[in-house]
């Protein structure tokens, strides 16, 4: 059987309308079962047991149960909150009987984390006839979906079977399944919202613990890079260390930047040699885990491995936690149970389980590149050319590619010289996969030899784009055909950055070359492709491409011609008129009029001069005749991806339209009718979108690759998933809201799709220039303009079709605060062959014109070609190139249509008064004189500003078509004297002064005047019609006074310069229709003596290609009204925190302007612009189908200086083309943005009209005018108003901070809403009382009855100040009126809003409260504790404390245990602020706090600055119309007293947690500084040193009068000696909220009442106390408590005191029953309990990221409520002394590891030991010598004495890191101890033997005998293993234990070691005595001396015995022999000797 208990779900995301009703559902094989629900609750309490039958079946280890929490819905379906999955592997395994699954995190259907968690138990039974099966590993499957893992859950995904195949091909037989689906879907699924500025973000890195590093004798260290930083772990010694260090990084960088940094950690041997000191490396990016749900990976395991050596397997485990910080992130609440910690590495590594890590080779083949900028100076090749040699400038490049990935970098050889370099080179990465690095990085650079090299350009490669699991399949995961590994091309990447021009200077736009920001120009590309290889070692990482691959890469490169031409139909919105304006437009190298690479074609417009549009902007005036660009470009033919993309594109645009729609109705709460109608479209046009449009079929497409196959596969199947989803929708949907979630799921899945990574087609690229210079750029990528034959929905969404475009200037540092020109372009790009389809997309006739200028200057009166001095006689328009009309010659297929004409350009003649309709004529006077003498005229008597010949004023003639207004006047609004004169002093060589005076000096002999004569447009129109026809020079000459831009068309006598255009048409030889102007290749021909000059062809190019027009017949006239009604949210601009905001809204040539409203943040202008006869050229079908867009910039009003922006917004007209239509357009919100961010809301609406000629009275009813000249919006557009009360409780100001450096004594508030104002009464003395003394106004307002049309309320806070002074100091916008919306006649006015606060105002009302018998009887109780209980609390004194009940709370049963089985209280652990407990409603349930805002708002400011806030509450609701209805009831009523109170604190900080180090060693040394008010505390002596979770046990008591004081701010500083000291952060607390809240959060509630203890009640009211003031508050009658306190009546419930402590402990410290029953019952009506919260802190330094978390609370007791009872005592527990006693017996087994003289193997052995963070108290046993057999015999005691906490179960180790340390570190370490056998050398280093490790809470049993005692008894074992007992619980074990040591990377066995280990505590030591070694006292037991062999000694000091046991014992017959021959030879030398004397005496005696 299967057991779920639901327990409790915490944090549910709430409705739109109040709060979930949530159920759970628990869905196990197929088996659905439900608990029930609970009403309105964000924090459920189930506590269900759901039993699931398995029918004889047992778990297998891919089991799973979903759990699915959802909100009841009593009719409908019930919609989903989230789900989790919850593998059962540990059950079905038999590790456990039960699963506890704490804190899961829940998941919507988009796998998003949406805040909430659940907590369940499952239980598991195994049925009779199924054993369990420990051995059974896991195959495919599943982790644990969140088990405990602090958020890290959820994200896993079902990967059974999912098989990954091969590139292009099926998968391979038996081939592994590698499953990277969880990194690649999220990579797909990634949604950052990525700012463009540099933000704070932290990275915090726990490195927790290594296990089964390899290596004998290892002292490892890890060190972690991030971001450049590094930070390293203390040494350790072991295999298996544990650190639990946490590091911090803090970075300012763009996430776009941080996220393509990688992490880096490493294990290093600290003992070893640098060069082989590597353990392992593991590596992931920064991104990767910012996309886990809560931006973390918390208590994983992470594989390490040799990143050289790709052969070897696993070299260790480490486990961390790391999570990312950014801004207004809270970090994740890590989970320490002691359970987890022991986790299974396999099932917890940080990849899911079932995804085999596997080492592959990344192949990049590099082939080519093409169309590399030039990067080198051109001095040699200039020099070359000086000298007659040849220079080629456009190889001026030194190009190579630099590939990076995974931190691994590879680059290709240097080609010189050649910018289509061919590289042919392999670079081969080996990685693991699936890696956690997804982005591979290439990067051209140009090679310099004496410099740093230069980014040409940089693209990316994104893994998870190229690269599938099938995850994206809902499903379907089971087929294996769907996934597919990383592969790519061959195929072209193309570069973009900066502009290609080179220039010596540093680029200012080079940053664009490395990636950052967007490209503005194409700098060439790269063909390269990419396969997988998963076996196989690679040789070399570089190596050259086999010809055969060059040769198939060849079929990649086929051209195909391609026509791209471009309709410019306007350009409007430019800021200046300047100098004339072109556009070009390039795609590649084609079209870029300054590269000389390609032909020069017809890619730029005509100059034009922009002329006023009368109002605010210029436009360039074309006309009728639209400039044209047409080019030719060549590309590889890939129509068949990008057919797929557009076709995907256009449903996604379909959907989006639809969903929008769908939204806007919900938003404006439209009839479930209605939704349902736009829901059923939408979801048919789906299907059948679907259905009707497929991608297009491979087969027979040209440069196809494996990867076009696999992402047409993946889409097939999405698509058909997606399709599917929509029909079950259509079958099963009832609810629309719920199934919205679902369909922008569809949607988001679908734009993956349409991603397309093999895109080589170069975006269409638009630059508009000022002269020669580059402004302004747009990109359009060429699939948007695409013409496709296969179907319509292929074309690109602008194929053919006018887009307005917004250009914007490059690398813009304002981001977008100016637009540089609004353009409506037409562009249609399709195959050449297909380029007469063409001419169905063409509107008007196209023109082609050959053009070149006639130039003349004019000499002493004559106009000819003498004075052109530099200037040729015919040129272009620049003047710059000379041309001859003999020399033009039409391109191929081109003939002369006609002779040259004159015709003059009309763009070019821009007037100054071109667009106004009033204009200031200006001419200067000037006169001359020598210094004292007299003023006559000047040389030049009459000049311009600049000092250049100008007509007289009798010279001026007032131009046709206006009239002068008065006559000509000096100016003197100017700094002048009181004649207009100004004077000044020319400096030679200028004859003319630059600088001038008002005064006359004698010196200055030069002077001047304006002279200015107004004139205005005459209105009648036909005259000026009439009077245009006239204008001009008959010849068609153009005059200027200099030889530059600004020419005329009549002649002036200051003349110097003149010229006139000569064109001549040509046409195409075969008539084509417009596709001909696609065959205007090449130049018209050059003049020969221009080619002998050799000029610079960049200077050439296009000066003399043809021009093309699109001309079009006479305009439709239309008729636009703009609706702007209101806007909000704007941001603040001037000083006094508002704005006077107006706004300019431009549609095509023409633009108008709103009227000012001043000092508001939400400008109601509530006006209509009408443009009447804008002339439209086109189709007005076209234009209703895609009309042009209205564009409205927002701008602050200043009286001085220029007008600042406050952002822009856009909307398309709905376009009328029959005006009696009847339909009108909606009035809805647009964004308003500035700089890519939000800047407010605008609502608005627009229609366009088409005006039919002749039918004038056909158009709409002009609307109501507001004064003379605005009209307002019209009714049945504007919003329908009601009449609405708003009551506002103003209960007071707070915090307000100083203005204008005098501080805020005396302010009022002003409300705003709806037109209306109400002011509050003025506090008198914002110190003394900072309430107001009038605390509820009324305000009648008509407001929108629809709630998206709501205004917002406006707060502002004037100070009075003396002299009738009254600025505004503060003000707030309220946006979200919803949450302040009651029904005045069902909601219950709750008297005095239950606050505490009213507790003291109604007490002498109601009762009266004895003080005097109050006081001695809870004195009586104390005494009564303190003697009668005094024995018991003795005894519990060890045992229970504070921090028992503590631990209770947190789980963590182990150091609590005696606590919870004597049935005492627990806290509530908050792990966040009590104010963001969602059932605690922010603690404002009685009023809001509103943040104050004051000033300009400053755009580098993330925050505004807070200069108070506003303390009060709102109530809204509808009035009746009829006055004679009587008024609904008020809703504020019986306020409590506001006056100030004076109360009593205390602050209990418990502990910190993961604190911001501040000092050098990567720790802090915290204490606590407390304020409030002008109290400081500072708690610096009780320091806690070189920790970064200290804990504190601190209690703080002040007094303080609120509200003055309200503001209690804790902070924890880092102590230092000598410098001053840290902070590291803050938390503000309002006491003011908690003292005036209703849930009762000034002194949370036991949960029993305690009169004794460690419990003792401390509130001021007995608990019947407290309740009979709720019931007084709430209006109910009082509770009816029995006498014996065994039942309680309250609130119409019957409640008995049996029924609540039925099941629980009842101890002595309990109190009356009247008071526990009162109690149980109090702690049902949702008052805040006893608990505990955790704080965020934070700093001025990085304002927006959490340093670090304080857990704390607080109690407030107001004094004239009597004393509270005593103070809880929180001190930190104190660590008992422990002795750890192992006696070392014998050895056996052990490695000989020297030979002796004699040959023998022998050790001569001792045992060495310590416990680990105690290595200096390391202890050594004595020497066994000469062990022959591998046996030693020691009777030897190692004593190790420790600091041991039994409740945590840790070693509390405190020493100084290093000798010049002021404070030793507490270390808190596992009581492990480590033995190591050695073999003793007395003349070099001794060899070491081998090691064991054992853990003494877990410590694994030894053998009994020496023969059982093996390796295999010593691998990791689970904690619930029974082969493991805890030391401290069983006190002593006995036997043998083996040793082990590393043999070429395996463990072999070192030896086995007999061993007695007893753990003895301090009283125990005194009894029971033992010594160290065999030192006295000896005993307990005695050690007697080692009974070891007579050959174990020392040869040194026992020469005898090695006499004995060395030489006798093996070579004594070799010395017997020796002996017994000496004696021999002796005798015969001594025979010999004698024998001759012997002989001779017998001769001579005989």
């Amino acid at each position: 059987m299967l057991r779920v208990i639901v327990e409790s779900a915490k944090g549910l995301p709430k409705k739109k309308l109040g709060n979930p009703d949530p159920i759970t559902t628990i869905v196990f094989r197929d088996e659905k079962k439900k608990t029930k629900s609970i009403n309105s609750e964000v924090n459920p309490v189930w506590n269900e047991a759901l039993e699931f039958d398995l029918k004889g079946s047992a778990l297998d280890s891919s089991s799973f149960v979903d759990v699915i929490v959802k909100d009841y819905e009593t009719i409908g379906k019930d919609r989903s909150i989230g789900s989790a999955k919850i593998a059962l592997k540990d059950l079905a395994t038999g590790q456990a009987k039960s699963l506890p699954s704490r804190n899961v995190v829940l998941v919507n259907e988009k796998n998003q984390d949406i805040g909430g968690t659940i907590n369940l138990v499952i239980g598991y039974e195994p049925p009779a006839n199924a054993p369990p099966n420990p051995n059974e590993m896991q195959v495919g499957g599943d982790v644990a979906a969140g088990g405990g893992d602090g958020g890290d859950g959820g994200d896993e995904s079902n990967t059974d079977g999912v098989q990954v195949t091969s590139p292009g091909g099926d998968p391979s037989p038996g081939q592994p399944g590698i499953s990277p689906q969880k990194i690649m879907t999220r990579a797909r699924n990634r949604h950052r919202p990525l700012s463009n500025k540099p933000q704070d973000f932290q990275i915090r890195a726990r490195i927790i613990e290594c296990r089964q590093l390899p290596g004998n004798n290892v002292k490892p260290v890890v060190k972690v890079y991030v971001c450049g930083q590094t930070h390293r772990t203390r040494i350790k010694k072991g295999n298996n260390p544990f650190y639990d260090e946490i590091f911090f990084y803090n970075v300012n960088m763009l996430p776009s930047e941080l996220f393509d940094e990688h992490i880096s950690i490493r294990v290093y041997d600290s003992s070893s040699l640098r060069a082989d000191s590597l353990i392992g490396e593991f590596k992931i990016d920064v991104g990767y885990i910012y996309d886990e749900p809560a931006h973390a990976i918390m208590r994983k395991w992470l594989l390490l491995n040799d990143p050289d050596d790709a052969s070897q397997s696993a070299r260790g485990y480490l486990k961390v936690s790391m999570f990312i910080v950014g801004t207004g992130d809270e970090p994740p609440v890590e989970n320490r149970e002691k359970t987890e910690d022991q986790d299974d590495i396999e099932s917890n590594l940080l990849l899911p389980a079932g995804v085999t890590l596997r080492w592959i080779t990344l192949t990049l083949k590099v082939f080519r590149a093409e169309d590399i900028p030039q990067m080198d100076d051109a001095f040699t090749q200039t020099v070359k050319e000086v000298f007659g040699g040849h220079g080629d400038r456009k190889n001026l490049v030194d190009p190579f590619v630099e590939v990076n990935f995974a931190g691994k970098k590879l680059r290709t050889k240097v080609i010189e010289k050649n910018a289509n370099p061919e590289w042919n080179q392999l670079l081969n990465l080996q990685v693991k996969f699936p890696s956690v690095c997804e982005r591979m990085k290439l990067v051209v650079f140009d090679w310099d030899r004496l410099t740093k090299n230069d980014v040409v350009g940089t693209t990316y490669l994104d893994l998870s784009k190229i690269a599938s699991s099938g995850g994206e399949i809902e499903g379907k995961t089971g087929e294996s055909e769907v996934g597919f590994l990383p592969a790519f091309g061959p195929c072209y990447i193309n570069l973009y950055g900066s502009p290609r021009e080179f220039t010596g200077f540093p680029d200012p736009y080079d940053d664009l070359n490395y990636g950052k920001g967007e490209g503005v120009a194409y700098r060439g590309r790269i063909l390269v492709e990419l396969i997988t290889q998963l076996d196989g070692k690679i040789d070399k990482p570089l190596d050259d491409i086999q010809s055969d691959d060059i040769l198939v890469a060849q079929k990649y490169q086929r051209r195909r011609k391609y026509c791209l031409c471009a309709v410019f139909h306007s350009a409007t919105m430019l800021q200046e008129p300047g100098e004339p304006i072109q556009f070009e437009v390039s795609i590649g190298n084609y079209g870029n009029k300054l590269d000389s690479t390609c032909k020069p074609l017809a890619s730029t417009t005509q100059y034009s001069c922009a002329v006023f549009d009368g109002n605010n902007y210029y436009y360039l005036p074309w006309g009728g005749t639209k400039p044209v660009v047409a080019i030719t470009s060549f590309w590889e033919d890939i129509s068949h991806r990008l057919d797929s993309v557009n076709i995907l594109l256009y449903i996604c645009e379909r959907l989006q339209s639809n969903i929008t729609s769908l939204r806007t109705a919900i938003q404006a709460k439209a009839p479930d009718t209605r939704l349902a109608e736009i829901w059923l479209k939408l979801v048919n046009q789906v299907i059948e979108d679907l259905t009707s449009f497929k991608t297009p079929d491979l087969e027979g497409m040209p440069n196809l690759t494996a990867l076009d196959f696999q992402i047409k596969n993946l889409r097939d199947k999405t698509v058909l998933a997606v399709r599917e989803a929509a029909r079950t929708m259509l079958e099963e949907a009832t609810d629309v809201k719920e199934a919205l979630s679902d369909i922008e799921g569809w949607l988001e899945r679908l734009q993956q799709l349409a991603e397309e990574p093999q895109n080589s087609m170069p975006d269409v690229i638009i630059w508009m220039l000022r002269g020669e210079k580059r402004v302004a750029y747009a990109k359009i990528p060429a699939h948007l303009v695409l013409y496709s034959t296969y179907s319509e929905q292929a074309c690109g969404k602008y194929c053919g079709r006018t887009q307005t475009i917004l250009m914007q200037y490059p690398m813009d540092k304002h981001k977008g605060l100016k637009v540089p020109v609004q353009i409506c372009v037409n562009m249609w790009l399709g195959l050449g062959a297909y380029e007469k389809k063409f001419n169905s997309f063409a509107e008007g006739t196209f023109s082609v014109f050959a053009e070149l200028y006639e130039n003349q200057a004019q000499v002493f009166g004559k106009w000819g070609t003498t004075g052109l001095v530099g200037r040729q006689k015919f040129s272009d328009v620049t003047g710059k190139l000379k041309l001859k009309r003999e020399y033009f010659m039409p391109p191929v297929g081109w003939e002369w249509e006609g002779d040259w004409i004159v015709d003059p350009e009309k763009g070019l003649l821009a007037e100054a008064d071109a667009g106004h309709t009033e204009f200031t004529d200006e001419v200067y006077q000037n006169e001359t004189r020598f210094p004292g003498m007299e003023w006559k005229a000047a040389a030049e008597p009459y000049t311009d500003v600049n000092g250049e010949k100008a007509p007289s004023p009798s010279e001026f003639e007032c131009s046709p078509g206006w009239e002068w207004e008065d006559d000509w006047t000096y100016d003197i609004n100017r700094a002048v004297d009181e004649k207009g004169w100004e004077y000044g002093v020319p400096i030679p060589p200028d004859d003319k002064p630059k600088s001038w005076v008002p005064a006359e000096k004698m010196y200055l002999v030069h002077r001047r005047k304006r002279l200015i004569r107004r004139r205005k447009k005459v209105k009648d129109v036909r005259a000026t019609a009439d009077q245009k026809k006239d204008q001009g020079d008959p010849e068609g000459w153009e005059y200027s006074s200099l030889i530059g831009w600004k020419f005329h068309s009549k002649a002036r006598p200051s003349d110097t310069f003149r010229r006139r255009r000569w064109r001549r048409r040509m046409a195409p030889a075969d008539r084509m229709g417009s596709a001909a102007i696609f065959k205007l290749e090449g130049a018209l021909g050059i003049d020969e003596e221009a080619k002998e000059a050799k000029t610079d062809a960049s200077t050439m190019f296009g000066a003399n290609t043809p021009t093309v027009s699109c001309i079009f017949g006479k305009p439709y006239i239309y008729h636009l009204r703009v609706y702007v009604y209101q806007a909000r949210n704007l941001m603040a601009m001037d000083k006094d925190s508002f704005s006077d905001p107006y706004c300019h809204v431009s549609f095509l040539h023409k633009s108008k302007t709103t009227e000012i409203i001043k000092a508001t943040l939400n400008p109601t202008w509530d006006q209509t612009l009408i443009f009447d006869n804008i002339e439209i050229y086109g189709e007005p079908r076209t234009i209703a189908q895609n009309p042009p867009s209205i564009v409205l910039e927002f701008f602050d009003s200043d009286q001085v200086g220029k007008d600042e922006p406050l952002g822009r917004s856009a909307c398309q007209p709905m376009v009328k083309l029959n005006p009696e239509m009847e339909v009108s357009p909606r009035l809805l919100w647009y964004p308003i943005t500035q700089k890519g961010k939000n800047a407010g809301e605008v609502l608005l609406a627009a229609e366009l009209i088409l005006k039919d000629k002749g039918k004038e009275t056909d158009m709409p009813i002009y609307p109501p005018k507001r004064g003379d000249k605005l009209f307002m919006v019209p009714q049945g557009i504007r919003p329908v108003v009601q009449l609405t009360a708003i009551e506002i409780l103003t209960w007071g100001l707070r915090n307000m901070k100083s203005f204008q450096m005098a501080t805020i004594t005396s302010p009022s508030l002003v409300i705003e809403c709806g037109g209306e104002i109400v002011q509050s009464a003025v506090i008198r003395n914002l110190k003394r009382s900072p309430n107001f003394p009038g605390s509820v106004l009324f305000l009648k307002v008509l407001l929108p009855k629809e709630e998206m049309y709501m205004p917002p309320i406006m707060l502002k806070v004037i100070d009075h100040r003396p002299f009738g002074r009254k600025p505004i100091v503060g003000q707030c916008t309220i946006d979200d009126l919803e949450e302040f919306r009651c029904d005045p006649y069902t909601t219950k006015a709750e008297v005095a809003m239950s606050s505490k606060v009213a507790l003291m105002a109604a007490a002498p009302r109601y009762t009266v409260i004895d003080m005097e018998d109050r006081r001695p009887l809870l004195q009586t109780q104390m005494d009564v504790g303190l003697k009668g209980v005094k024995i018991q609390q003795e005894k519990e004194k060890d045992s229970i404390d504070w921090w028992s009940k503590f631990y209770a709370s947190v789980g963590d049963h182990e150091k609590c245990a005696p606590y919870l089985k004597k049935g005492y209280d627990s806290l509530k652990i908050y792990e966040c602020e009590l104010e963001n407990v969602p059932e605690f409603k922010a603690l404002t349930d009685f009023c809001n706090t509103f943040k104050l805002h004051r000033g300009k708002f400053d755009e580098d400011e993330e925050d505004v600055a807070v200069v108070g806030e506003f303390k009060g509450s709102f109530r809204i609701y509808p009035l009746p119309d009829d006055p004679a209805i009587p008024p609904p009831p008020r809703q504020f009523r019986e306020l409590p007293d506001s006056g100030p109170q004076e109360c009593l604190v205390r602050i209990y900080v418990v502990r910190g947690i993961d604190l911001q180090p501040k000092d050098n060693n990567g720790l802090c040394d915290p204490y606590i500084k407390i304020s409030l008010g002008r109290k400081v505390i500072e708690d610096r002596e009780h320091y806690r040193p070189n920790t970064l979770n200290p804990v504190f046990g601190r209690m703080f008591e002040l007094s303080c009068f609120l509200p003055q004081d309200k503001d209690l701010k804790i902070s924890i500083y880092d102590y230092d000696l000598l410098s001053r000291d840290e902070k590291v952060g803050e938390t503000m607390i309002d006491l003011e909220n908690r003292l005036l809240s209703r849930f009762g959060s000034y002194c949370g509630l036991p949960q029993t009442y305690c009169v004794s203890g460690i419990n003792l009640w401390r509130d001021q009211h007995k608990p019947s106390e407290i309740l009979l003031n709720l019931a007084r508050l709430k209006g109910i009658s009082p509770p009816l408590i029995k006498e014996d306190g065994s039942s309680l009546s309250f609130n119409e419930h019957d409640y008995t005191l049996s029924e609540f402590e039925h099941s629980k402990e009842i101890h002595e410290h309990l109190g009356e029953p009247k008071e526990r029953v009162a109690l149980h019952v109090l702690r049902t009506q949702g008052l805040v309990p006893e608990h505990v919260e955790t704080r965020t802190l934070y700093s001025t330094f990085q304002p927006t990221l959490s340093q670090g978390r304080v857990q704390m609370w607080v109690d407030i007791f107001p004094k004239s409520l009597g004393v509270p009872g005593p103070p809880f005592d929180i001190s930190p527990r104190k660590p008992k002394k422990f002795f750890l006693r192992a006696i070392v017996w014998n050895t056996t087994d052990v490695i000989l590891d020297d030979t002796s003289i004699t040959g023998e193997h022998m050790s001569d052995i001792y045992v060495k030991g310590w416990m680990p963070g105690m290595e200096e108290d390391k202890q050594k046993t004595d020497v066994h010598y000469r062990s022959l057999d591998g046996d030693g015999n020691f009777n030897w005691r190692f004593v190790f004495g420790f600091e041991y906490l039994p409740a945590e179960q840790l070693c509390l180790v405190s020493k100084k890191e290093h000798f010049w340390s002021l404070d030793k570190t507490e270390f808190r370490i596992p009581p492990k101890l480590i033995l190591q056998i050695w073999d003793n050398d007395k003349f070099s280093l001794d060899d070491y033997l081998g090691t064991v490790e054992l853990d003494l809470l877990h410590l694994v049993s030894p053998s009994k005998t020496p023969e059982k005692c093996k390796l295999e008894m010593m691998e990791m074992t689970s904690p619930k293993d029974n082969r493991t007992n805890s030391l401290f619980a069983q006190k002593s074990a006995r036997g043998w234990w083996p040793c082990a040591m590393e043999q070429n990377g395996k463990k072999i066995l070192g030896g086995k070691v007999e061993m007695t280990l007893e753990i003895v505590n301090e009283t125990e030591v005194d009894e029971r005595p033992a010594g160290k070694g065999r030192d006295e006292p000896n005993m307990n037991p005695k050690l007697d001396p080692p009974k070891r062999p007579e050959t174990s000694f020392f040869w040194f000091t026992n020469p005898c015995k090695t006499m004995k046991f060395i030489v006798w014992r093996r070579f004594r017959w070799i010395f017997l022999g020796l002996i017994l021959l000496v004696l021999v030879v002796l005798f015969f030398a001594i025979l010999l000797y004698s024998l001759p004397n012997y002989i001779s005496m017998k001769i001579v005696k005989p």
